[in-house]
């Protein structure tokens, strides 16, 4: 049975090129993230061992080292990566992810949501 334990990562702000015109790609904008890890064991399971959970700090690193990597068209992409790369580095159960980009003038916000692995 999965873990209902989870770490959550909130409003990572994450350093890109991104956009579907090629101008808009041309300047980096900040996008946050909020980012939850579905951890396999339950905390009291792991005992104090940091072996045994998801090191959220270098979590954290990898999305920002991803995000800034190379230039995308959409949020959509990124995302999709993202998750990937918590469940095949990190080795997270599931993975939830929104991705928010403030672009849209009369908005706070466009956001992009998945749920990837158990």
């Amino acid at each position: 049975m999965l873990s209902p334990d989870e770490i959550r990562i909130s409003a990572l702000r994450l350093t890109t090129f991104i956009g579907v015109p090629e101008e808009e790609r041309a300047a980096s904008q900040v996008l946050e993230a909020d980012i939850t890890l579905r951890v396999a064991r339950r905390f009291e399971e792991m005992k104090d061992d940091i072996a045994a959970t998801i090191d959220y700090a270098a979590v954290a690193l990898r999305m920002r080292e991803l995000a800034g990597a190379r230039p995308r068209r959409l949020i959509e992409t990124l995302a999709a990566e993202m998750a990937a790369c918590a469940l095949e580095e990190f080795g997270a159960a599931g993975v939830s992810i929104e991705l928010r980009k403030h672009i849209l003038p009369g908005t706070d916000h466009v956001a992009v949501r998945l749920t990837r692995g158990e």
